[in-house]
């Protein structure tokens, strides 16, 4: 019996080496076998160790997707460094707590991000090295000198993933090999996926479900993977239609357009064997539509930064919309009460704690923060409120904390208050998320202002340089006082109350 591999890129170099020719990545009419990818990997692994890498050293990869991305992943860890993906999107606030936090050396980006870091490189003394895509990469990777590639052991650190908290900073989740290679070990399982398979990937790598879980199933399977910059609906619903595929993996705006996308032609694509949804709620409503409309049942899931992914709709059974099925092979899942964290009966609503090999071993140079969220049976508290059904179905209900999912991705209303707290005019500032037919949750500031010229539109441009697309206000309410209890704390859930009877 072969010996379970110690880390994904261990995995990897297993599939180079027995399938040398077999292709891994499809990247723009461009073909990447494994041993092609293999090489670049290498090829990085050794030009990191020439430039003074030392193990355990993080190296930031703050760019847009590619091969690159990818052989710059596997090679940062067979040179001993630790990998801090960093979200395309953000702008220099972002970066310079999490560059800084991290202590990151060395940084690969691309042309069009570079300028977002140059801003504030002079704050971050320990980032000696911005290596660009293109000429100054290939220099790079010219210059590097013969180093044998070393393989990571499993206890050995591999990713730190940066999640945000309701106060607005940002926690690097330390993700070991060997919790790496536990989750992606599971998911094949559940998901039956083997070296047959062949998916389309349009999520991006710095997130958990593109790299965790399109990337890494990739490399441990020893299957392919069509690797697109960007998710387009058009593109990618011309691609089911050539039906070469047999995994798709999105989050509900996705589906949404793709649905929107089907709705306007005629010519429908054969069922895959698995479209696969997380990262937030779909709704039964597009559960069912996309049924109807392509033939097969969407697989949901949910998932964590700080862990992978937990839960999972059966693939062989009923996959239950408005619901993220059960625990992964080898993991565990439970519902407790809030206050005295003992097991709640089936079907009332509690904090879901997961437990298992999968688990992050705590956040980056935060005691405090891990301390809350471990239990010394080994649960970790996920924060997320939910219930399970007598057969085992787990729902997510909501959020202990003020947690705002749009299109995807996690925007903590604290982060975009601070920022706003600064904008001339505003007096004082709450950020909720209303619902959104799109995005799932759309970020909404209500503001009390003591300038009356003061616009929606201004308060916009305010977050333009430091905050993320997506984590900027898509509708800005002004109100002559937010509510308060007796201690004169704002009380979000009457905001968001207030707000929602408006839009009615």
């Amino acid at each position: 019996m072969t010996k379970r591999p110690s880390s994904i890129v261990e995995a990897f170099v297993r599939h180079a080496e027995s399938t040398p020719g077999k292709t891994c990545l499809r990247f723009e009419g461009e073909r990447w076998t494994y041993e092609m990818l293999r090489g670049r990997a290498e090829n990085f692994a050794a030009a990191l160790k020439t430039w003074g890498l030392e193990p355990g050293e993080r190296v930031a990869l703050y760019k847009e997707n590619s091969p690159d991305f990818l052989a710059a992943y596997l090679g940062t860890h067979l040179a001993g460094g630790v990998v801090v993906p960093v979200n395309n999107q953000y702008r220099r606030g972002e970066l310079r707590h999490i560059f800084e936090d991290a202590g990151v050396r060395l940084c690969l980006t691309d042309g069009e991000r570079r300028p977002e870091l140059e801003g504030v490189r002079e704050e971050l003394p320990r980032l000696e090295a911005v290596i660009e895509a293109g000429r100054e990469l290939e220099d790079f990777l010219n210059a590097a000198e013969p180093h044998e590639p070393e393989l990571p052991e499993g206890d050995d650190l591999a990713v730190i993933a940066y999640t945000s908290g309701t106060t607005g900073r940002s926690k690097g989740a330390m993700l070991l090999h060997r919790n790496l290679v536990a989750n992606i070990e599971a998911i094949c399982e559940a998901w039956r996926w083997t070296a047959n398979d062949h998916l389309l990937l349009t999520l991006p790598l710095f997130h958990t479900h593109g790299l965790m879980v399109g990337a890494h199933g990739t490399f441990f399977s020893g299957a392919s993977a069509e690797l697109r910059r960007k998710f387009d609906a058009a593109g990618v619903y011309d691609s089911l239609l050539e039906g070469s595929f047999t995994m798709f993996f999105g989050v509900p705006t996705m589906y949404t357009r793709l649905l929107r996308e089907a709705e306007a032609r005629e010519e429908r694509p054969n069922p895959l064997r698995l479209y696969v949804a997380g990262s937030a709620a779909l709704s039964p409503q597009a559960f069912e539509r996309f049924e109807e409309l392509f033939g097969e049942r969407i697989l949901e899931r949910y998932g964590m930064t700080e862990t992978g992914m937990n839960l999972t709709n059966p693939y062989d059974g009923e996959r239950r919309p408005g619901t993220v099925g059960g625990p992964f092979p080898g993991q565990e899942a439970r519902v407790v009460d809030i206050e005295s964290r003992e097991p709640l009966p089936v079907g009332e609503v509690g904090e879901i704690e997961v437990r298992g090999p999968h688990v992050f071993e705590g956040y980056w140079e935060r005691p405090d923060a891990t301390g809350e969220v471990f239990k010394e049976d080994g649960w970790f508290r996920t924060e997320d409120l939910g219930s399970v059904s007598e057969d085992g179905y787990f729902t997510i209900s909501g959020r202990t904390k003020e947690l705002i999912i749009s299109g995807g991705y996690n925007v903590y209303p604290r982060e975009v208050e601070e920022l706003l707290e600064g904008c001339p005019g505003v007096a004082e500032v709450a950020v909720v998320g209303l619902p959104d037919e799109e995005f799932g949750e759309k970020v909404t500031a209500a503001v009390v202002r003591d300038d009356e010229e003061l616009t929606a539109e201004k308060v916009q441009d305010f977050c333009r340089d430091d905050l993320a697309g997506y984590k900027k206000p898509r509708e800005v309410v002004f109100l002559d006082e937010l509510p308060r209890n007796a201690l004169g704390k704002v009380l979000k859930h009457e905001v968001r109350e207030g707000l929602v009877e408006k839009e009615e």
